[in-house]
């Protein structure tokens, strides 16, 4: 955590300001910085908005609170308590519907929520097969989305996972994706499907694959 200084006089009431910085956070998608917040917060200082922050962490670590703040990457975010992680799957579950996914195209979900970014030719390498049409399924279905490009040859687009995928799994955020074996078992709980399936293939790259898999797929999406 960062070293608080001394605060200085500020132009924006101490309640007002711990208001907005929890407006902001609440809000943000991703971790935000003090440096972000201050910066549209006018009046407010660094040093004051840092201690709003921690002010606000305090307040969230209650034991009467389901939310927490969370200085992660750099920056501050709102997660659910671990404590409560299970009521917040089942509602979730119950609150989405199935995603009525086939299992290679959750298999190529998995490659890509544990390889983040990751290419198309990458996922490829690792599953063994030809994953152009699963890769579509899940743009389609929001549950990835382009995370801009690779810097290699050929420059492949990259695919992250979403919001949405999170939503569907009742994950508050990335550092929250469980271990394979529980991640297959999440899987097969949205789609319906809780019978024996095969499992889900190694996130390491198949030794026999060869070392280099043709990117058609990225530059045919791509136009080129």
């Amino acid at each position: 955590m960062e070293n608080l200084e001394t605060n200085t006089s500020s132009a924006i009431p101490a309640t007002v300001l711990k208001a907005a910085v929890e407006a902001i956070v609440y809000v943000a998608d991703d971790p935000v910085t003090v440096d972000q917040i201050t910066s549209v917060l006018e009046g407010a200082t660094r040093q004051e908005v840092l201690q709003a922050l921690i002010t606000l962490q305090n307040e969230y670590a209650q034991g009467n609170r389901g939310i927490e703040i969370l200085e992660v990457a750099g920056g501050y975010k709102m997660f659910t308590k671990a404590e409560h992680h299970e009521a917040v799957r089942k509602f979730v579950k119950d609150l989405t519907p199935p995603l009525r996914l086939s299992m290679a195209a959750l298999e190529t979900l998995a490659t890509i929520a544990y390889r983040q970014p990751i290419t198309l030719p990458e996922i490829q390498q690792i599953r063994g097969v030809n994953a152009t049409a699963a890769v579509k399924t899940l743009l389609d279905r929001k549950l990835i989305t382009t995370a801009g490009r690779k810097n290699v040859i050929g420059r492949p687009i990259l695919y992250k996972t979403t919001k949405h995928f999170l939503v569907q799994f009742g994950l508050s955020g990335l550092q929250e994706l469980p271990s394979m074996e529980e991640f297959e078992e999440l899987a097969r709980a949205a789609v319906g499907d809780l019978t024996p399936q095969p499992e889900f293939p190694s996130l390491a790259p198949k030794e026999t694959e060869p070392p280099e898999i043709v990117e058609s797929a990225d530059k045919e999406r791509d136009g080129a």
